[in-house]
């Protein structure tokens, strides 16, 4: 849990320790004795709030003050002063502290206001998140010239002019679900408001509940002392996108569900409800209705979360969009890595056509990050791809690499080690979208690496 960060500026050591003592039961505190001091800590760590004592030897307060604006550091500042100076403090405001506190310092009113001071740092932070993110979300980037993408964007477009209208997204992995989730989000009236990810499959079931309804002050062992919210009441007026849906505990699944209808929850360890306005939207890279005859999700949860579905088409069937998405990650990879790569040769856009791309996405732009990293030129050519799987074509019907039996037999053991690896390839590294690719549990994947590795090195 991060413990919110706080500088104490003053050279009186007893008021310094004192500080230290109360603020540190609840805060990361630290202490500088000067201005210099201060500056320099503030140069290598990130910071909430600053507590400044105004007569400080060398650098007076307001002198740090002004330094810490000329530099544009992003933290919330209350000056102190042994005596209530109110022309200094009424500089220091016009220079953006957010209060003062006057020697000898009152504990009840140290702590209160303090306590304002990084709830104003913590809405500033997240006005400041959500304009990155706006900004970030270039609804030009996206890529949609098959039919099958120009179908799932414009239904996309229909449900972001609902309010609240629940969705679900299905489609393989890579395909580009949470980016059709933020089309969703940001074309949509909840466009200024927090888009909340998580990932269901991603985390212990045991603390999926507190993942979505927070949890209570005490409510387990481990828990933070105060308590902290879950992601249903973060999203608030925004949207909650649940990737892996169905990786979500059945016991999960109920409460899930209850909230979908009452838009009430209790956190865990809590006895009172809490309200909240979100947009749902669920994403599976398995059906979810095979997932229900199977047992392991609900049929009334599938049911309330199925009023508008998108299918997102894999990649293999989104040919004429394989070249655009060629385009921008050859300009997205160009610009990090400083390469001037403008182009495909004739042999390597054939090649890239044909080939299945089973990661999708995810696949094709961890393969040009790779190319413009390693390789060197101007076009992409077809000997820069040769650490792809040349049998994995669009042609084929299946996304597993069959080996050729012979007289001679095959080594099961490095075929397995094979597909390990290149699971792990399509997937970035991914081990959880690794072991569904495998269709393993994620810890057996984890001991196939480990022991493929060790047999590597000995």
């Amino acid at each position: 849990m991060y413990r919110q960060r706080i500088l104490i500026v003053d050279d009186d050591k007893l008021l310094q320790n004192s500080l230290f003592n109360i603020l540190s039961e609840k805060y990361d505190a630290t202490v500088a004795g000067s201005g210099e001091e201060g500056l320099q800590y503030l140069s290598r760590h990130n910071v909430d709030l600053v507590l400044l004592d105004i007569k400080l030897p060398g650098m007076d307060g307001l002198d740090v003050l002004k330094k810490i604006r000329e530099l544009g550091l992003d933290m919330t500042v209350i000056m102190m002063t042994a005596f209530e100076d109110v022309k200094t403090v009424i500089t220091s405001m016009k220079m953006g502290a957010f209060d003062y506190l006057v020697k000898p310092l009152d504990i009840e009113e140290l702590e209160v206001i303090v306590e304002k001071a990084l709830e104003n740092t913590q809405l500033r932070q997240e006005v400041k998140e959500l304009r990155r993110q706006l900004t970030d979300f270039d609804r030009e980037n996206i890529i949609g010239n098959s039919k099958g993408m120009k179908q799932a964007l414009a239904l996309a477009a229909k449900i972001a002019g609902s309010y609240d209208t629940t969705a679900l997204i299905e489609g393989e992995t890579g395909t580009g679900k949470e980016v059709i989730a933020k089309v969703i989000h940001y074309q949509s009236a909840r466009s200024r408001k927090p888009f909340i990810s998580i990932n269901c499959g991603a985390i212990s079931r045991e603390l999926v509940e507190s993942e979505l309804f927070g949890y209570e002050k005490g409510a387990f062992t481990g828990s933070h002392p105060q308590g902290q919210k879950g992601k249903c009441e973060i999203a608030d007026q925004g949207t909650l996108f649940l990737d892996e849906i169905s990786e979500l505990a059945l016991s999960a699944q109920v409460k899930l569900l209850r909230f979908l209808e009452e838009k009430e929850f209790y956190p865990v360890g809590g006895t009172e409800k809490k309200k909240v306005d979100v947009r749902i939207i669920a994403a599976t890279n398995k059906p979810l209705d095979l997932c229900m005859k199977e047992g392991s999700f609900r049929e009334d949860l599938y049911y309330r979360l199925n009023v508008a579905k998108i299918i997102l088409p894999p990649l293999r069937e989104r040919r004429a969009d394989i070249m655009s998405f060629v385009a921008l990650f050859l300009k997205k990879f160009n610009e990090k890595f400083g390469k001037n790569f403008h182009g495909v040769s004739p042999e390597a856009e054939a090649f890239l056509l044909d080939y299945r791309w089973g990661g999708n996405v995810r696949e094709i732009k961890n393969a040009i990050e790779r190319i413009v990293l390693l390789e060197d030129g101007e076009l992409i050519e077809l000997g820069h791809l040769s650490f792809l799987n040349h049998t994995q074509s669009a042609e084929s019907n299946t996304s597993d690499v069959v080996p050729c039996l012979t007289a001679g037999g095959v080594d099961l053991q490095e075929i397995n080690k094979s597909l390990v690896f290149k699971a792990l390839e399509m997937t970035g590294g991914n081990k959880t979208e690794a072991a569904k690719l495998l269709g393993i549990s994620r810890p057996t994947l984890v001991y196939r690496i480990k022991k493929y590795q060790s047999e590597t090195t000995t």
